[in-house]
């Protein structure tokens, strides 16, 4: 089977986490996901986009919110591409983190975010992630049924070794939990997923929060998928619902026969390394 049935969620946050994760198990329980094989959640969906909050919020792995994420994915029977949430490790370091998790809730990838969102757009928006996120080092991938898989988050997707990467390890979909902001969204937010997914004739999978223009931080929304050839496959408008997209893996194939971009890197002139 070469199709996958891919829903994103754009939903609002709200400030008391266990709101979040009991609006995420009534959205699983309604029916609404039923004939989807993938469900994926955007960045920081239990927790307000705010630098100083992730450490109030974060939890170690197996936390409250890491079980819920495990038990929906088992109950319905679906792979779940966790969004990210703020995840605090041994050492107290917090980190912005995706785990993706398969039909049975088993933990089948992590990654946290590498790039952390430092910026400042004179007169526009101003944010520091790394005020209180520790960045990842490492850009991995996930095994599924169909076929291998990666994750980036947000800001990541700006670099085009986040992609390349886990696309020259194999992966042929490549998710990016985010929440571009009113800046960023109107200017890069399509563009950037299209050129991701032509460049490396793959999927990009974008899945934003909803638009709250009352909170402090407003997303941009327009959870989007994109296919290899970089048309549309499917993008929301702001509001927080429910995004469908199918995708086809033979797609990808019939792609690079037309456009062999891939096998004609120049691998004697440059070189991109793995960690």
């Amino acid at each position: 089977m070469s199709t996958i049935k891919i829903a994103c969620l754009q939903v609002n946050v709200a400030p008391d986490k266990y709101e979040n994760i009991e609006h995420l198990a009534e959205i699983f329980g309604s029916g609404a996901l039923d004939e989807t094989d993938i469900v994926s959640l955007p960045e920081m969906w239990n927790c307000p986009y705010k630098t100083e909050l992730f450490p109030e919020y974060a939890e170690p792995v197996y936390g409250d919110t890491w079980l819920a994420m495990s038990t929906l994915a088992r109950k319905s029977g679906k792979y779940l591409v966790g969004g990210s949430i703020p995840e605090v490790d041994d050492e107290g370091k917090v980190y912005n983190t995706c785990y993706v998790f398969d039909r049975e809730g088993n933990q089948i990838g992590k990654h946290r975010k590498v790039h952390l969102f430092d910026i400042y757009v004179y007169g526009q928006q101003t944010f520091k992630e790394s005020d209180t996120l520790t960045g990842g080092d490492a850009f991995g991938t996930f095994d599924t049924e169909w076929c291998r898989m990666a994750v980036n988050i947000c800001f990541d997707i700006r670099f085009p070794e986040s992609s390349r990467l886990p696309a020259l390890a194999g992966a042929k979909v490549i998710f990016n939990p985010a929440a571009f902001n009113m800046t960023t969204g109107p200017a890069h937010w399509e563009l950037g997923f299209r050129q991701r997914a032509i460049e490396n004739q793959r999927y990009m999978v974008g899945t934003s929060t909803a638009r709250d223009p009352e909170a402090e931080y407003v997303a941009y929304g327009h959870s989007i998928v994109t296919d290899p050839w970089g048309n549309l496959v499917m993008e929301m408008d702001e509001k927080a619902g429910i995004g469908f997209a199918e995708i086809d893996l033979d797609y990808i194939e019939e792609i690079r026969e037309k456009m062999p971009l891939m096998s004609a890197r120049r691998t004697d002139v440059y070189e991109l390394r793995h960690l």
